[in-house]
C-alpha cells in the first residue's frame, strides 16, 4: 500500500465523515489493510490527520502552480478556476468543504501543528489570489483578495451542509462580481 493511497482514502473519509467521525479503523477497512500495520505508520488519528492535511496541502499547491503556469487561461479565469474544480467535485459526489477550517476548530490552539498547517494553507490561498489580482492591477488587491477568499470559504462551508451545486454557482457568480467591481474601480468607472 502506497502512502499517497492511504492519505487519499483518508481524505475521502474525512470529507464524508468529518474529523470527529473518521477513525483509524475506518481507514484501515477502506484501504483493506490491517489496522496493526497502519498503526506502525500513524500511531493515532492525529498523526494521520496531520499527514492527510499535509498531503492535501501539497496537492492544492501543485494545482495552483500548474494553474499559474497555464498560458491558455487568462488571469481572470485563473482567479475563478477553483469554482470549476468544485463543480468537478460535486459531479463526482464529493463535497470537500474545508478540512483546514474543520481542523482549526478541532485544534484551536494556534501553536498546534495541525492548526499551523491549516493557517499556512489559508495564507497560501490568499497569496495566490493576491498575486493574480496584483497582476490585474486592481485597486487594493489585498482587500479584494480577502473578499474573494471569504466568498470561497462560505461556499466550502455551505457545501458541507447543503451538498449543492447551486452554492458553488452562487459563490462563483459573487466572485465574478467582486472581480468586475474591483476592475471597474481600478479603471476609474466608480469614482
Amino acid at each position: 500500500m502506497q502512502r499517497e493511497d492511504v492519505l487519499s482514502k483518508a481524505l475521502q473519509l474525512l470529507e464524508v465523515k468529518g474529523i470527529t467521525g473518521t477513525t483509524l479503523e475506518m481507514v484501515a477497512k477502506r484501504i483493506d489493510y490491517p489496522l496493526e500495520e497502519l498503526l506502525r505508520f500513524w500511531p493515532d488519528k492525529e498523526a494521520l490527520l496531520y499527514d492527510a492535511l499535509r498531503y492535501l496541502s501539497q496537492q492544492v499547491d501543485i494545482w495552483r502552480r500548474k494553474l499559474l503556469l497555464d498560458e491558455s487561461l487568462s488571469t481572470e479565469q485563473k482567479l475563478l478556476a477553483r469554482y470549476a474544480a468544485l463543480t468537478d467535485c460535486v459531479s463526482n459526489n464529493r463535497y470537500p468543504g474545508c478540512l483546514f477550517i474543520a481542523a482549526c476548530s478541532w485544534y484551536p490552539d494556534p501553536q498546534h501543528p495541525i492548526h499551523q498547517l491549516a493557517d499556512q494553507q489559508k495564507r497560501a490561498a490568499h497569496d495566490f489570489t493576491h498575486e493574480l489580482l496584483t497582476k490585474l492591477e486592481v485597486d487594493d488587491p489585498a482587500m479584494v483578495a480577502r473578499q474573494m477568499e471569504l466568498v470561497l470559504e462560505g461556499c466550502l462551508s455551505r457545501m458541507l451542509v447543503n451538498r449543492s451545486q447551486k452554492d458553488v454557482d452562487t459563490a462563483h457568480r459573487l466572485a465574478e462580481d467582486i472581480l468586475r467591481f474591483a476592475q471597474c474601480r481600478q479603471g476609474g468607472a466608480l469614482t
